[in-house]
């Protein structure tokens, strides 16, 4: 999956930053390092569905972000949170 760049909504941004200490410059990292995609569910629009991707920040962080995948191969960030073990683990595996 190629994203080409982020859609950020500011109450998503605010959320992050205040409720999981993630700020979006490592989101942006946790994409350029490859990470681990699989599909979570179909969106209320065509051709708009939810993915995961799990990845490593530049530090070593292990994060997990939701997100929209745009037509325009833009992903729109929902969430995004550091990764259970089994997250881990399956990141690690891939």
């Amino acid at each position: 999956m190629k994203i080409t760049g982020f859609i950020w909504l500011e109450d998503i941004v605010e959320k992050l930053d205040r409720k999981h200490w993630v700020q979006p410059y490592k989101l942006s990292e946790l994409f350029e390092r490859h990470p681990y995609f699989r599909f979570v569910e179909r969106g209320h629009r065509k051709g708009e569905n939810v993915y995961a991707a799990l990845g490593q920040t530049g530090e070593g962080r292990y994060l997990i972000v939701f997100f929209v995948y745009q037509p325009d191969k833009r992903a729109l960030v929902l969430s995004a949170r550091d990764t259970t073990n089994s997250g881990r683990r399956m990141y690690e595996r891939r």
